[in-house]
């Protein structure tokens, strides 16, 4: 233990690393299906490896790292960030700020009333509020106090304590309360809630293994009997009688020769038509009134799948049955919405918003379309723009120097952390109006956001370990139930005003919860209880407010105690 000891305080870059590792593996585990994850898991392992070694940690290191987690998570939900303050959607994110402001006053009640140090009112706010991102937001804030160097240290560690005493039961109170809890105390059955609220946006339920309406189609032959109810008809017209249905006529053999089924083309007895629709479409309506056909060179149509970033304004707000009534829609189907990361339920009902990210099937001159109509066709790139990356993080840090507000006799700065934060967020949203500017790989933001947080709180817990027997006998129990109320105190005034001020959904609204407090285990709960994914819905306008505010009161909680 002596060698792994001076070697870990020789070379604290790979303690660093070997923390992550552990961090990781500590974070697998669950009980009843909850775990800690991976950042509170690194969290834990920074502390466990501070226990026998005083690793030296780089405060240069862990703002370069804090700062590239921070922009990744501003680019990640920008898209999705400024839409949420504009469209239908704003009582989620009225929600997200109700529920994060009386969490923050509650911290501070508790502060107070606990006598609690500057850098333990930080660990009380990023615990119990389970927004690991505030410490690296609070530490900046203590560093930039007039105190000597020994006593922003020390402070700084009071974070990391705080937050592994508070967090375990933040993360559990929010998930039980979102999907125990809450529907107790609305008296609301969430199976059933989920179901009408599904029915009320048209979303069909599928048993495992079998496509949605809107998820797969085929193309397929049938000819043409006589008594066929669309012999006579136009191609426009054949489809007209279905609908419901989205049946389209791509091609027609007739006489050995293929024909381009044109609005204007009639069927002939003995055609064949090739036809593209939902599977259990065809399945169970077409085939037992059809003689299909095996015609290769008929159905030979070129398909493509794309992936299209939605920008157009024209767009923003409408049903996904309304837009399918385009002109341009005509044998287009729609795959998946992916929105700020999560996959939303699809339903002629549900709304599409700028930022969403659709994948578009169909023939390949229509998907091309229909591009050129939604948005942009989103290319696997694999190639950063180092330049707008390095840019907005300057620009955004030197912001937050620049921009002040005075909190009692202190002049607080916005901090590098949040202008960089906003940075990100300006970015992200930029993508939605010039798709090609600033772009960054998938890939590339999800290792800068998980590998910045991973290890900014594993430095931070290697910074903290000597001292946390110390600093947790002198932060005593009342840190624990004091982080309990703060926890649960935003979650009680955010169900009753979501409810009866606001009149949210009793689904949505606990999705919101769970998003205000960036707790996406708490959405999956609320999910796997109702049997139903529809709580997204509620989760992803009031995630990004959760993420802004939240990681902002890391600095506002250090100047108002620090005062």
């Amino acid at each position: 233990m002596v060698w792994l000891e001076q070697f870990l305080v020789r070379y604290p870059e790979l303690a660093v690393f070997f923390a992550i590792s552990l961090g990781y593996w500590i974070g697998g585990f669950k009980v009843g299906g909850f775990g800690l994850g991976p950042v509170t898991g690194s969290l834990f392992a920074g502390i466990l490896i501070g226990q026998f070694a005083e690793v030296p940690v780089s405060a240069m290191a862990k703002s370069f790292l804090f700062l590239l987690f921070l922009f990744g998570i501003g680019y990640s939900v920008g898209p999705q960030f400024l839409q949420a303050l504009k469209r239908d959607g704003m009582k989620p994110v009225v929600l997200a700020v109700v529920v994060c402001v009386t969490g923050l006053l509650t911290a501070i009640a508790v502060a107070k009333i606990l006598g609690l140090d500057p850098g333990f009112a930080a660990g009380l706010v990023s615990g119990s509020l389970t927004e690991s991102p505030a410490m690296g937001t609070a530490t900046e804030a203590i560093n930039a106090l007039p105190l000597p160097e020994l006593e922003r240290a020390r402070l700084v560690a009071h974070i990391a304590v705080a937050d592994a005493v508070c967090y375990i039961f933040g993360a559990i109170g929010v998930i039980l309360f979102c999907s125990v809890v809450g529907p107790k105390l609305l008296g609301i059955d969430l199976k059933a809630e989920a179901l009408k609220l599904e029915q009320e946006l048209g979303i069909k339920r599928t048993h495992a293994g079998v496509a949605s309406a809107w998820h797969r189609f085929e193309l397929r032959a049938y000819r043409v009997a006589e008594g066929a109810p669309i012999v006579g008809l136009s191609r426009q017209a054949a489809e007209a009688k279905f609908p419901e249905h989205r049946l389209f006529i791509q091609r027609v053999r007739r006489g050995g020769a293929i024909l381009e089924a044109g609005p204007d083309l009639k069927f002939e007895v003995g055609d064949v038509i090739a036809v593209s629709g939902r599977r259990e479409v065809l399945v169970d309506i077409v085939d037992p009134r059809a003689e299909e056909v095996e015609d290769r060179e008929l159905l030979d149509i070129p398909v493509a799948a794309a992936e299209v970033l939605l920008t157009n304004r024209k767009l923003a707000g409408r049903s996904i049955d309304g837009v399918a009534q385009a002109a341009w829609a005509r044998s287009l189907y729609l795959g998946g919405i992916t929105r700020g990361g999560q996959e939303i339920p699809l339903g002629p009902g549900v709304t599409l918003e700028r930022g969403d990210i659709l994948r578009l099937i169909g023939p390949e001159p229509v998907v091309a379309e229909a591009a050129k109509q939604i948005g942009v066709v989103i290319v696997p790139t694999t190639t950063t723009d180092f330049v707008v990356l390095g840019l907005a993080i300057f620009l955004g840090g030197l912001v937050g120097v620049l921009v002040a507000f005075p909190i009692g006799d202190l002049r607080i700065s916005l901090s590098t952390s949040v202008g960089t934060l906003l940075a990100g967020l300006v970015v992200g949203h930029l993508r939605t109006r010039f798709p090609l500017f600033g772009r960054i790989p998938d890939a590339a933001v999800s290792l800068m956001t998980a590998l910045g947080l991973a290890a900014f709180v594993a430095m931070t817990g290697l910074h903290a370990g000597p001292v946390f027997a110390s600093a947790l006998a002198e932060a005593g129990i009342g840190l624990l139930f004091g982080g309990m109320v703060v926890t649960l105190m935003p979650m009680f005034v955010g169900l009753y005003v979501g409810r009866y001020l606001l009149r949210m959904n009793p689904i949505l609204l606990l999705g919101g919860l769970a998003g205000a407090q960036t707790m996406t285990a708490g959405m999956a709960a609320v999910q796997e209880r109702s049997g139903s994914p529809v709580a997204v819905l509620g989760y992803t306008p009031a995630v990004p407010i959760g993420h802004i505010l939240l990681t902002t009161w890391g600095t506002v909680i250090v100047g108002i105690i620090a005062s």
